[in-house]
């Protein structure tokens, strides 16, 4: 317990000393004035304070449905919603997913807590994939960002969700279960006799464990995010948005290193309608709510390299070449 608290302290007293240090070279002039701060900087600075109050909001939805799962929801509840057939479990978590207004930024402690809870690998890697990207709040802003148009919201769905099983699927047959860097050692037999304010405590508590063990990694996929973002050749990439198969590669480049939350990224893809064909626009809008840096970092906080790697892989592989054999019927 000790060694817990001590952690915390840790963590709370970074975070605090990383927010000292962004509100000095955001509000003092004088401090940059003296240090003479290169403008590079100070738009690093812009771009990995925006990244955070983008997505702090969500890291704790994220942690808050963890700490549900953790107390409210028991192995046998698990047991009854999960189909024991691979192919249902599959396309029934992808669905769930769908359905389920989470982001991407949230999602790697919710799809951590229902691993521990025996949801098989493949199901949580199904759940992950379709949360940020299909669910009803990331199909309404692309509605809209998109001149009220649901062609590309349409899109975005159905091609979502079948890239989706696909690679579920494909990591039923490649992987096997327990990828968790750690098992996590539960206790909910005497959940059930305490009383609902009780669980609720627990709840919570829970909820802040998560948080601080979650929020680091998203720092450190923020600031790198925000260091590639500045520092990128943007102007290259452009210049070969005239080439289908090389023009999807660098929006789906862009969506994974910009690491937008999916409720956003749909009027950043809009913006680039005029540079880039629909096919690269979909890979930009697909892949990035499945899996982008940010994202990968928290994923290798709680899964083994190889088995975080590999999904990456993957789901970039399922996105690419979908897209581009599709692209002429798009």
């Amino acid at each position: 317990m000790n060694r817990v608290f001590r952690s915390h302290i840790i963590d709370i007293t970074g975070i605090i000393l990383i927010a000292i240090l962004v509100y000095f070279i955001s509000f003092s002039s004088g401090l940059a004035l003296s240090f003479d701060i290169p403008p590079s900087l100070l738009n690093l600075n812009v771009i990995f304070i925006s990244i955070l109050i983008e997505a702090l909001p969500f890291v704790l939805i994220g942690v808050l449905i963890a700490g549900f799962i953790q107390i409210f929801i028991t192995e046998d509840h698990i047991k009854r919603w999960i189909p024991k057939n691979r192919t249902a479990a599959v396309i029934m978590s992808c669905v769930a997913g769908a359905l389920f207004p989470a982001c991407e930024c949230g999602i790697v402690p919710i799809i951590r807590r229902l691993m521990s809870k025996g949801v098989p690998v493949y199901a949580a890697i199904g759940f992950m994939l379709t949360g940020p990207l299909i669910n009803p709040i990331v199909i309404a802003s692309t509605y809209m960002a998109f001149g009220n148009d649901f062609e590309m919201a349409g899109l975005r769905m159905g091609l979502g969700f079948l890239i989706a099983i696909i690679v579920a699927f494909s990591v039923s047959i490649i992987f096997k279960s327990g990828q968790l860097k750690e098992s996590i050692h539960l206790s909910h037999s005497s959940e059930n006799n305490r009383s609902f304010l009780d669980r609720i405590w627990s709840m919570l508590t829970h909820s802040i464990d998560e948080f601080f063990d979650m929020a680091k990694y998203l720092i450190i996929g923020a600031l790198l995010a925000s260091i590639v973002q500045v520092y990128m050749p943007a102007k290259t990439f452009l210049q070969s948005a005239d080439n289908p198969v090389v023009s999807l590669l660098i929006m789906m480049g862009f969506a994974y290193v910009l690491s937008l939350c999916s409720e956003a990224d749909a009027f950043i893809g809009a913006s680039f309608s005029s540079i880039f064909p629909k096919s690269s626009i979909l890979g930009f809008l697909i892949f990035g709510p499945m899996i982008d840096f940010k994202n990968t970092i928290m994923m290798l906080s709680v899964f083994r390299m190889k088995f975080v790697l590999g999904v990456l892989a993957l789901t970039a592989s399922v996105v690419f070449f979908t897209l581009l054999l599709l692209q002429n019927f798009i």
